[in-house]
């Protein structure tokens, strides 16, 4: 396991977790989208897994950042993120540096990324991450066909969540939806932004399908757009749009301006 330059802080051991009364599996994220969260049951559920699957290989950047968007906005300050990439996964979509987190509205600082090239160990490391009870949100990153993720680990990855109150983002690309424990299951879309001055591209836009709902409504979808200031999302209505490139990955290195994980056109 390669983990980046952002340390974490030192983990607690598994006792030292919130005790029952104050776990925020108890919680809900309100997104900003009244009819968003009214789908939620009042918005995303803090201590579940949640999967966002690409809905194509264009769509890999707009998927993680869109869970990159979730993971800030589902965070407070101080708290600490850890994403969990296979190297195929890397080699996909590219390093993830840390002006790019930033530009979401994030603390690179308080991110550490691991890169693990056995399908089983990076499960494994998730299960730990999320069992510590020291982490604000875990963000597992997968390309292609998963079999190790089957109903049995994705369970385990869920009771984690739960007991820790923790939220778990499956990252997918490459690959379909299968059985699983996930609260809900989500297929994400890059969007075109709404243009600023000088028509260039303005804050991140995606199309987003509620694919699966464990209780709840689903087939559902949103254009939303994520505004880093206040870390939630609006609704995007009629306006000025200016396409941009789906090439390239969250915070991807290279030159020219970043937006919701896609370089500028």
């Amino acid at each position: 396991m390669r983990v980046g330059a952002f340390p974490l802080p030192a983990l607690p051991r598994e006792g030292h977790m919130l005790p029952p009364g104050l776990r925020r599996s108890l919680r809900r994220w309100a997104s900003g989208v009244a009819s968003l969260d009214a789908a939620l049951g009042g918005g995303l559920a803090y201590g579940r897994v949640h999967e966002l699957y690409a809905t194509d290989g264009g769509d890999v950047a707009a998927a993680a950042g869109f869970a990159l968007s979730l993971a800030t906005g589902m965070t407070d300050m101080g708290d600490a993120v850890s994403w969990l990439r296979s190297r195929r996964a890397v080699r996909q979509a590219g390093v993830v540096q840390a002006n790019g987190w930033a530009e979401m509205g994030g603390r690179p600082e308080n991110c550490a990324f691991g890169i693990i090239a056995d399908a089983k160990e990076l499960l494994r490391a998730a299960v730990d991450g999320l069992r510590s009870g020291a982490l604000g949100a875990v963000i597992v990153e997968t390309c292609g066909a998963l079999p190790e993720l089957d109903l049995t680990a994705s369970r385990r990855l869920a009771l984690a969540a739960e007991k820790s109150g923790t939220p778990l983002f499956l990252l997918r690309s490459g690959a379909e939806p299968v059985p699983s424990a996930a609260e809900t299951r989500w297929r994400v879309a890059a969007a075109a932004s709404r243009a600023l001055p000088g028509n260039a591209p303005g804050a991140p836009v995606f199309d987003i399908e509620l694919l699966r709902q464990r209780s709840g409504p689903c087939g559902l979808s949103w254009r939303l757009e994520w505004n880093r200031d206040q870390c939630i999302f609006t609704e995007t209505g009629a306006g000025a749009l200016v396409s941009v490139s789906r090439r390239g990955s969250p915070a991807a290195t290279g030159a020219g301006p970043v937006r919701h994980g896609q370089r500028a056109a």
